[in-house]
């Protein structure tokens, strides 16, 4: 009897044994589960917080130079003792830009939201492309820092509101990133104390990194604005997308002067003649 008892004993432990092993299973799948949706939701928090700080703290630069023009302003009309035109756009409307991060990278959310720790001068002006939804501070140098908290102007090239080619750098997987939907024709504005200009992209190009030549002044004033390429490149990209545009319009306080090259006349014949109709 002891012969068929113990065969029977070990079968009972064998299928005790092999029922457990599903159950813990399960419950290690449970538990990974909910492991992961707890950091799902962590991880959506942290980024709606990033989010909503470095929409609110956007803001400070622009307030800067809308600052500074209001300075700019007060000081003229003390010393000329006159009302001037009111600017393209109030202080109050510089106030509320919406940084759309919905194209950046996280790391370069993060980024951004660090740099505006640091302290730095008033923006040189206000970089504008409504086709894309951008308004950004220009500042001047192109930092690690200097393009988190905005876009910078390339040493060497001309200041926004002076003559020559004005070189302005971004990063791809920030402020930049919608530059890949720009296209020849579209309109470019640059304010600054002086006024807003507004310039035509009339060419798009994509050179290695040692090519300063896109930078060199032409025969027309222009802007050239240059982020790294390929734009979901993972990595340090290593082309360089370049958009050039040409001044086509002026606007000083008080006084406008249309000025078209003679790249841009075609694209931008019918912008220009819309304009002058108004």
């Amino acid at each position: 009897m002891w012969t068929l008892k113990k065969p029977l004993e070990r079968q009972v432990e064998s299928s005790s044994v092999n029922g457990n092993a599903p159950k813990r299973g399960r419950n290690v799948w449970i538990w990974t589960e909910r492991l992961l949706l707890a950091s799902g939701v962590l991880l959506v928090a942290v980024y709606a917080a990033v989010q909503i700080d470095s929409f609110l703290s956007s803001r400070t630069e622009l307030r800067k130079f809308a600052a500074l023009e209001s300075t700019v302003a007060t000081s003229q009309d003390d010393a000329e003792e006159q009302t001037l035109p009111p600017a393209a756009d109030s202080p109050s409307e510089m106030e509320s830009p919406e940084v759309d991060f919905r194209l950046w990278d996280q790391p370069r959310v993060q980024a951004y939201r660090d740099s505006l720790a640091a302290q730095s001068d008033a923006p040189l002006g206000v970089l504008r492309i409504s086709k894309i939804h951008l308004e950004a501070p220009v500042l001047d140098g192109t930092d690690d820092v200097t393009l988190n908290r905005g876009v910078g102007r390339i040493r060497g090239t001309a200041r926004p509101g002076e003559s020559g080619n004005i070189g302005i750098a971004g990063h791809r997987d920030g402020f930049f990133r919608g530059l890949k939907d720009v296209a020849a024709g579209d309109a470019i504005e640059l304010k600054t104390l002086k006024g807003t200009d507004t310039y035509v992209v009339d060419r798009i190009q994509i050179v290695m990194p040692n090519n300063v030549d896109v930078l060199r002044p032409g025969q027309v004033p222009s802007v050239t604005l240059v982020t790294c390429y390929p734009f979901y490149f993972f990595g340090s990209a290593p082309k360089r997308y370049i958009v050039t545009a040409s001044l086509s319009r002026e606007i000083k306080r008080g006084s406008e002067n249309s000025v078209l090259s003679p790249l841009s006349a075609t694209s931008s014949s019918t912008r220009r003649n819309h304009e002058q109709s108004e």
